[in-house]
């Protein structure tokens, strides 16, 4: 069983092995996420990582104010990605991380919750990714089956907060992949 922490770096890595293979006139290809194109997509999530080293040392979003605001890719977005990340890495494998708290938008939390939210937004924008480029959508099984898990926990919470829509419907055959991409909307297969 992995912590959150590994889970987390693992979603990472399954989200940059999507962004590696954007290509130069994908930037602004439409997504899954009607709001966003493809550069969009990834600032989203660069922006999350470029949070956690700042978060996970326990500073607040007012100490941090609008220093992530505005464009974080400038004109070369996988090298962007890639500082982003990697400084969001090292930070989640300090020592005892899981154990801190950090201080949210909407309050306190663990961050071994901090890092599940993460693990779950990487894996899933990874799909989003995939399917905006044309990219290998398959998401590794053991992945998929931990982020199940996890959201099975926290959905209802999810969902009252409006933080995600309504749930696609699926078959009752549906695979996991599917079943986890449709409790957020992605996918609907009747």
């Amino acid at each position: 069983m992995s912590g959150p922490a590994t889970r987390y770096i693992q979603a990472t890595e399954v989200f940059d092995e999507r962004v590696r293979g954007v290509g130069d006139g994908q930037w602004d290809a439409p997504t899954p996420c009607e709001q966003w194109d493809v550069r969009d997509l990834v600032h989203h999530v660069t922006v999350e990582n470029l949070w956690v080293p700042a978060l996970l040392d326990g500073r607040t979003m007012e100490e941090v104010g609008d220093a992530f605001d505005g464009d974080q890719l400038g004109a070369d977005p996988i090298e962007a990605w890639i500082a982003a990340v990697g400084a969001a890495r090292q930070a989640a494998r300090e020592p005892g991380v899981t154990a801190r708290t950090v201080h949210l938008s909407y309050g306190d939390e663990s961050a071994g919750q901090y890092l599940m939210q993460l693990f779950t937004d990487h894996l899933v924008h990874a799909w989003d990714l995939a399917w905006a480029t044309g990219s290998d959508a398959d998401l590794p099984a053991e992945l998929v089956a931990a982020c199940a898990e996890w959201f099975s926990e926290v959905e209802a919470m999810y969902r009252e907060a409006g933080v995600i829509g309504p749930a696609a419907p699926v078959s009752a055959t549906a695979g996991e992949q599917t079943r986890l991409l449709a409790a957020f909307g992605r996918i609907a297969e009747a």
